[in-house]
């Protein structure tokens, strides 16, 4: 910002190496923004991801990117792309550098409330704010149950982003439904409820002080009333694929994961691909460095396949079908040890790699020879969806 500033009405060119943070996620869309449109910067040359390491003690590492800019354009432009992060680049000769770092036209990403194709709409699940009071270990269900035992009609199991992953058990006391001359002859369970009413009544937010009215009820109830499809929000950088899966409505879905209600196996397939995989890679943000996959950020943008035919759909249901399938072979093993790179089975190897190839083709026919090459088409893809989106005149709003 402060060089775009400084090189206004000059020639000067300027290149940073900075963490790749700001050609990822929202930083994106909060920081492009200004330096294309205000300060009408143009980037000239640019090495995507790569690991730098220093001299110093301990010889830190850093996942970097180096972004070379003026503001003045140029007809040849370079991207330095790397097969992995501790390799050589390669150069590749481009039109134009987008604020992701790569081919495309300039524009960026901003967060949306509503997909930009005809698919379902992804949430988060429901969030206790309760001071874990609402919220169970194994121990604590058991203890409950046995000196409250009509309480278990009350209690459900609880899922979030580490349980799922995990094979954890956790649970949740969910009295959406729960009759008031039940609740009065359960003591214990009526210290928990008061407990949430005086943890929320002595927040500082006015929305919190205001659910303290409400001590039964999750602070947000977003439960689906049919199976749904489960992603979690952050995952480890080490896993190829985002382990997602589909879930009965009994379980509850804690605020740390995504979900779809009454998802298609399509749905399942699109989003277990290594296309969805690039996009969460370059579009999404990071906690630490591991992936963030947002709906409003990630989801909502997605480029879904165009005009997939119905054979399209039906192979790609059917892979994802053999997908569930193979992990079924292997129920004592968690999500997250199938789908550790060094410990996911052969046979799930195959079978995600099978559902790679059948999301490919419902996209075009051509296959995709790198991560990049995907990118630029979903970009493209991308800038058609959403073309429209900024030339249409608001419908005005009757009085």
């Amino acid at each position: 910002m402060k060089a775009a500033q400084l090189i206004q009405n000059t020639r000067t060119k300027v290149a940073f190496v900075s963490t790749n943070s700001i050609s990822q996620g929202e930083q994106v869309g909060i920081l492009w923004n200004i330096l294309l449109n205000q300060f009408k910067i143009k980037i000239h040359f640019a090495h995507r991801t790569f690991s730098w390491s220093n001299e110093a003690k301990g010889n830190a590492a850093v996942h970097v990117i180096i972004v070379g800019f003026a503001n003045y354009d140029i007809n040849n432009k370079s991207v330095f792309e790397y097969e992995n992060v501790k390799g050589k680049p390669h150069e590749v000769k481009v039109k134009n550098i987008n604020p992701y770092l790569f081919e495309g036209k300039d524009f960026v990403l901003n967060s949306r409330t509503r997909p930009i194709c005809k698919v379902q709409n992804m949430m988060n699940g429901s969030m206790p704010n309760d001071d874990g009071n609402l919220l169970l270990n194994s121990d604590e269900k058991n203890d409950l149950l046995s000196k409250e035992p009509q309480t278990e009609k009350y209690i459900k199991k609880f899922v979030g982003a580490i349980e799922y992953l995990n094979n954890q058990d956790r649970y949740c006391i969910w009295l959406k439904d729960a009759q008031p001359n039940d609740l009065s002859k359960l003591p214990i369970l009526l210290d928990r409820i008061e407990n949430v009413r005086k943890f929320r009544s002595q927040s500082t937010r006015e929305a919190t002080q205001k659910l303290s009215n409400y001590p039964t009820l999750f602070g947000e109830i977003r439960q689906p009333d049919s199976d749904y499809l489960i992603a979690p929000v952050v995952s480890s950088i080490n896993r190829k694929y985002i382990p997602i899966d589909i879930f009965s409505k009994d379980i509850i879905a804690s605020n740390l994961v995504n979900i779809i209600p009454d998802a298609s196996l399509y749905t399942f397939g699109v989003l277990s691909s290594i296309m969805m995989m690039g996009w969460i890679k370059n579009v999404g943000g990071r906690l630490k460095s591991d992936w963030r996959f947002t709906k409003d950020n990630v989801y909502n943008n997605f480029p879904w396949p165009e005009n997939p035919t119905e054979k399209q759909k039906a192979a790609i249901e059917e892979k994802a079908q053999k997908v569930l399938d193979v992990r079924l072979q292997f129920p004592n093993s968690s999500l997250a040890d199938l789908y550790y790179p060094l410990t996911m089975p052969p046979a799930l190897v195959k079978a995600h790699n099978e559902l790679d190839k059948a999301v490919d083709l419902a996209y075009r026919p051509q296959p995709f020879t790198s991560e990049a090459n995907r990118m630029v088409f979903l970009f493209e893809l991308y800038e058609k969806y959403t073309a429209d989106l900024f030339t249409k005149e608001k419908p005005k709003k009757i009085k």
